[in-house]
């Protein structure tokens, strides 16, 4: 008993030190001291030493290895997170891109051109407009330099040229809020129940930043919807409020059962993303009726407020009073 309690305790080589030890003793007692009339029960006894020494210690390695799997299986999951939020920001940046881009080639453009508005425009407004220009096309330059580094999935190509040299951006623009139509219907041609409803009109446009981000946000719902809510009816509704724009997307309990999703799990990492890079952030929590309910909010001009104590009414009567920013996830 001892010694089994020694070989679960302490490491193996231990345990083996005192297994010799234990044999030394029991060899020095009857093979040695001995008596004058005895029978022998030293191979009996070392031979069950033995055995309860390899039991206690194949034991204690198994306890160790499960201690060590449970290790990695966090490692991995933490790892697994981190290289989804990595990846869901290069993915931000390159869909960006376009924006900036499209903007410092508008500023290089108008630069260019301003001379030529003005009659007799002074040297000094020249050299202004010239360095003006100039530090655009600097700026646009080294811009892709860094999306073409994001776009590249080879370490060998840095620039995302490929082997033949010509690689190339996507040619189809960026989506807007213009496009949710498109992307609704295409949901039920799918197979979900998806009903719209939109509310006020915006003062101004909103930054492309805003309508891409809210675009992708309503996107990501939906496809959630569709993998984890079959059969489901999905409400959006859209919400121009003075403080920003507010986005709800809720569906009712799945009609069918829920097939093995294939994707990765972390969507919802993915909106907070989006949300938190804007100043906004995303709540998503199951409803009482088995659903599921996205909220998220969008500063108006992407820049963070305090929007403690603003209050937007909610469905049914119920309004949504928004809190600090999340910190944590809030779903178990």
């Amino acid at each position: 008993l001892v010694l089994l309690l020694l070989a679960l305790r302490v490491p193996t080589r231990v345990a083996f030190e005192a297994l010799a030890v234990t044999a030394l003793a029991t060899y020095l007692l009857q093979g040695v001291i001995g008596a004058s009339r005895y029978a022998s029960t030293g191979v009996v006894a070392v031979s069950v030493f033995t055995f309860v020494v390899l039991l206690g210690t194949a034991l204690r390695g198994r306890r160790e290895a499960r201690d060590e799997l449970g290790r990695q299986a966090t490692m991995t999951a933490e790892e697994r997170a981190r290289r989804t939020v990595l990846e869901e920001r290069s993915r931000i940046a390159r869909e960006l891109h376009d924006v900036v881009a499209h903007h410092m080639s508008v500023i290089s453009i108008q630069a260019q051109v301003a001379p030529h508005l003005v009659e007799n425009p002074s040297e000094e407004l020249k050299e202004n407009l010239a360095g003006i220009r100039q530090n655009a096309l600097e700026a646009l330059t080294e811009l892709r330099r860094v999306l073409g580094v994001l776009r590249s999935e080879n370490p060998e190509d840095p620039y995302g040229l490929g082997e033949s040299g010509t690689g190339a951006a996507p040619d189809a623009p960026q989506p807007t809020l213009d496009r949710l139509d498109a992307l609704m219907e295409n949901t039920r041609a799918a197979g979900l129940r998806v009903t719209a409803d939109v509310r006020g009109e915006p003062r101004r446009p909103y930054p492309p930043g805003v309508e891409l981000s809210a675009y992708r946000i309503v996107q990501e719902a939906l496809s959630n919807a569709l993998r984890h809510a079959p059969g489901s009816e999905v409400r959006v509704r859209v919400d121009h409020v003075p403080q920003g724009l507010l986005l709800e997307i809720t569906n009712s309990r799945p009609e069918r059962p829920v097939q093995p999703s294939p994707g990765a799990g972390h969507g919802l990492l993915g909106m907070r993303e989006r949300a938190a890079m804007l100043g906004g952030h995303v709540s998503a929590l199951p409803t009482l009726h088995g659903g599921f309910s996205v909220v998220a909010f969008l500063p108006r001009d992407g820049v963070a407020r305090d929007l403690v104590g603003d209050d937007f009414q909610g469905p049914l009567g119920a309004e949504y009073i928004f809190p600090e920013p999340p910190t944590g996830e809030e779903i178990p």
